[in-house]
């Protein structure tokens, strides 16, 4: 694990540049019940107002307030009504671009982690999904807006990737255009990635 992710300027920069270098970056939560860390897998990349996928294409609301703040911010929210999604507020400047975190694979805190998943889950799939991610980092709503310089979550470099893949997002199928875009990063084959 590299140093910790503790310049703004690394975050106040677009979506797709941030969730491409996210790839082998380290994310790591110190909770109150331990620390769980893992390498980041797979990312996508939201643009902004233009972006329909986005949850800022219809403009600020109580909700997405965080993606409308500083650069370097953790926007969590619930997705289906039972998954937390963690996702890194992004720029450049006062553009509210994000990128979602879509899977890691956890290497410290295996215990805590399946504990927070439930028995029966192999250890690669602990954080395989942005839903599963969220549960095994122990990320929830009240972390929502949480300065990722300051933690208690934060980004440390990792080693770059070699084989990475761009595919469509998923799940956006209602956003037009936008539905298309390669905006998802993963890296190639690895085991802990979602299952899409």
């Amino acid at each position: 694990m590299g140093p910790v992710l503790d310049e703004r300027a690394w975050f106040d920069r677009p979506a797709e540049l941030v969730a491409a270098d996210l790839l082998g970056c380290w994310l790591i939560h110190d909770a109150a019940d331990g620390r769980v860390a893992g390498r980041i897998v797979e990312t996508e990349a939201y643009q902004g107002p233009e972006d329909l996928a986005a949850h800022s294409a219809h403009g600020r609301t109580q909700r997405n307030a965080v993606m409308f703040g500083e650069a370097g911010h953790l926007y969590v929210y619930l997705v289906y009504g039972i998954h937390l999604c963690a996702n890194v507020v992004c720029g450049p400047g006062t553009k509210p671009e994000a990128v979602l975190l879509r899977a890691a694979e956890v290497t410290e805190g295996l215990e805590l982690a399946r504990r927070r998943r439930g028995a029966g889950v192999e250890d690669r799939r602990l954080a395989a999904g942005p839903g599963n991610l969220g549960a095994a980092f122990g990320i929830d709503r009240s972390l929502n807006g949480a300065d990722l310089l300051a933690g208690p979550v934060r980004l440390a470099e990792g080693q770059r990737p070699g084989d990475v893949v761009r595919t469509a997002r998923i799940g956006v199928g209602y956003a037009g255009e936008w539905a298309g875009r390669p905006l998802r990063f993963v890296i190639a084959d690895d085991p802990a990635r979602s299952r899409r």
